[in-house]
């Protein structure tokens, strides 16, 4: 994970420098204090997938290019196998596989996303982003938090929601939930 993240990194300060950007500025989009969006380029901190799409969005490059350091090409489909897409840990917690990173300026990200179980006391981190979003529990038991409410969903359960409303979720038992993830603004 730390080489992933110090790969992103690279590839956030190889956009600022190849637009010219200050990094205040990208902190700013991100809404980010200038040191915290400094340690990411450095490969000291984590960022959010929600806010390197953000990034992509506002400065017209593919998320592809800053997670995984690819282009996409297919312009009329894309096909992902089974266990076969692109994937990231974002922590050690936290996985995320895409499934349609091969398509050109595709309107959605898709993910399958999984979310390793922690400890009871573990504080759920609420994140952002804009659009909306639809996770559907392929396997495992998910707590998810919404504003202030919490909602259990099960394997075959689905949720779609306002992802501009702070949103977090937890595995809830022994067992890592996998669920897939599709995000459009």
């Amino acid at each position: 994970m730390d080489d992933q993240l110090k790969q992103i990194g690279e590839r956030l300060r190889g956009l600022r420098d190849a637009l010219d950007i200050p990094a205040q500025e990208v902190a700013e989009v991100c809404e980010l204090p200038l040191e915290t969006y400094e340690q990411i380029e450095r490969g000291e901190a984590d960022i959010t997938i929600s806010k390197l799409m953000r990034i992509a969005k506002h400065y017209g490059v593919s998320t592809d290019e800053l997670i995984f350091g690819e282009q996409a090409h297919m312009r009329s489909y894309f096909v992902t196998r089974k266990g076969q897409g692109v994937s990231i840990e974002r922590t050690k917690a936290y996985k995320y596989e895409s499934l349609c990173s091969g398509f050109v300026q595709r309107n959605a990200e898709v993910f399958i996303v999984t979310v390793e179980p922690k400890p009871e006391a573990h504080k759920i981190y609420k994140n952002t982003h804009d659009g909306q979003e639809f996770n559907l529990i392929l396997e495992g038991t998910m707590e998810l938090h919404i504003d202030e409410k919490v909602i259990t969903l099960r394997e075959g359960d689905s949720i779609y929601f306002d992802s501009n409303h702070p949103h977090g979720m937890k595995a809830l038992g022994n067992k890592a939930v996998r669920f897939l993830a599709f995000t459009v603004e």
